[in-house]
């Protein structure tokens, strides 16, 4: 049964459903109090949600152990152990591939899918050789279904969905490969029944020699959101997922994809199922091989492709679309920094020492207040320095270039900027590549990137895409419920 929503009636974690800390979840207090989430947070556990949580893992058993799992889940605070979880079968999975033309890879592709599957369907949209993409479809025995004309991969997607008979649908681009677990892990986690849709980590295929960009993009791709299991909310870490692969339950889907959407659907759908109250999940345990682009002018081609997407997003979600989040005290911070004036350091000592006090008096309960604030504001200040070298290298790169012309503190910020940004992710991700080469595909990253958002944004005469929001600052005391009757305080 489904209620107005879309969403199953039962909704509520069932018996046996398991979650335990994340490993960003600082457990402080002995046990007491809890610092991370989704958004900054210091949530003080009531004695029963403590003795509960006492090993770090709770296990739904009763109403109480219910109540808070699901707080823990929602604040992102604790992540389901898939392990834990009931098995779901792949006969109750149904894949959607869709692919206009790329025979060769549908191929290498099918070749990957568990035999176990309910079903395979090939949406062929619009292939110039159909007869190909027939063929590859039928020698691995998927179904395929015929688009006469291209209308675009939203659509494909949306044909396939519609033509599953399974709870549960997959879908898989053709330049990918599935780990033979990918799908049994994801279905585990849709013992949540709120849960509308999973998506593993993509990483880099090993096939092929390298180029200096498939070492980049093994070590930075646009599609690996890394090694942390997270919720998908806006405005967080993990703000969507690509649809390069993901499991959905067909019931909380709706209509799918938005097929007027040509960049940019996969976090349409995220959005809009979060908006509706469902949860959208990130599981890095699962894997997909994903074949990254070697040639420089297709791989600048798909990161301008997917700056595009920014515009049009603004336009359906305009309250999470900005290229950073700050709060006010976090702006003033950044305004002085990029003043470098000789009040500049003053200023930010200053904000830092009032935010802290503050945010202290908000968690006075806590055994050491000031130490809980000064890391909460530390790596707040971290935040703050990424997102102000992210718009001058990336998101306001035009501006910046134009600026530099005529300020000299200006560019002195952007050479900063840009050296600072790609020692400190070479420094991160190690990746297989000289610090040189890194640093320069790094700079084309975000060079294509930010001219697909400056070129769809001037298309519609619309800035909306490149404003900051500005929040206020939820770094607050909350406690978590054992008890139904305590809802969690908004």
């Amino acid at each position: 049964m489904i209620d107005e929503r879309g969403r199953a009636s039962s909704s509520r974690l069932p018996d046996g459903f398991t979650v335990r800390m994340g490993r960003q979840t600082r457990v402080v207090d002995d046990g007491e109090v809890l610092i991370g989430g989704t958004s900054a947070r210091v949530v003080r556990l009531t004695p029963r949600a403590r003795a509960i949580a006492s090993a770090g893992t709770v296990v739904v058993r009763d109403a109480a152990s219910r109540a808070l799992a699901e707080y823990l889940l929602d604040a992102g605070l604790a992540h389901p152990v898939p392990d834990a979880l009931a098995e779901i079968g792949l006969d109750r999975l149904t894949v959607v591939i869709p692919t206009k033309d790329r025979a060769r890879l549908l191929a290498r592709l099918l070749g990957t899918i568990p035999a176990e599957v309910a079903e395979v369907i090939v949406v062929d949209d619009g292939s110039d050789d159909a007869g190909a993409v027939a063929r590859a479809a039928g020698a691995h025995g998927a179904r395929l279904i015929v688009h006469p004309q291209n209308l675009g991969v939203s659509a494909a997607r949306n044909s396939g969905m519609r033509a599953t008979e399974t709870e549960f649908v997959a879908f898989v681009d053709t330049d990918v490969m599935v780990d033979a677990a990918c799908f049994s892990l994801l279905l585990r986690h849709f013992a949540d029944p709120r849960l509308a849709l999973a998506a593993p980590r993509v990483v880099g295929m090993t096939e092929g020699a390298p180029t200096w960009i498939t070492r980049y993009e093994d070590a930075r791709s646009s599609l690996d959101l890394g090694q942390e299991s997270a919720p998908v909310v806006p405005r967080t870490r993990v703000a969507w997922v690509p649809t390069t692969c993901v499991v959905g339950r067909v019931e909380l889907l709706g209509d799918g994809f938005d097929e007027t959407t040509n960049a940019g659907e996969d976090v349409d759908l995220v959005w809009r199922l979060h908006a509706a109250g469902h949860r959208v999940r990130f599981e890095p345990a699962a894997v997909v091989h994903h074949e990254h682009r070697a040639r420089a002018r297709r791989w600048l081609g798909r990161k301008f492709f997917y700056g595009t997407g920014a515009q049009p997003l603004a336009a359906r979600h305009p309250a999470n679309i900005a290229p950073v989040v700050l709060a006010p005290w976090s702006a003033v911070v950044l305004g002085a920094a990029l003043a470098q004036r000789r009040w500049s350091l003053p200023v930010i000592v200053g904000t830092a020492g009032f935010v802290t006090w503050r945010i202290a008096l908000r968690v006075s309960h806590v055994r050491r207040p000031y130490r809980v604030a000064t890391k909460l504001v530390g790596s707040a200040l971290v935040s703050t320095a990424a997102q102000g070298i992210a718009l001058l290298v990336r998101h306001w790169w035009p501006l910046a270039a134009v600026g530099v012309v005529f300020s000299r503190r200006l560019r002195r910020a952007v050479i900063v900027a840009a050296v600072a940004d790609a020692a400190w992710e070479y420094l991160r991700l190690r990746p297989r590549l000289d610090p040189l080469r890194f640093a320069i595909a790094k700079r084309l990253d975000d060079l294509a990137y930010g001219a697909g958002v400056w070129w769809s944004s001037l298309r519609v005469g619309s800035v909306r895409a490149l404003l900051p929001a500005l929040v206020r600052t939820t770094s607050r005391s909350r406690s978590a419920p054992a008890r139904p009757a305590e809802a969690p305080p908004r």
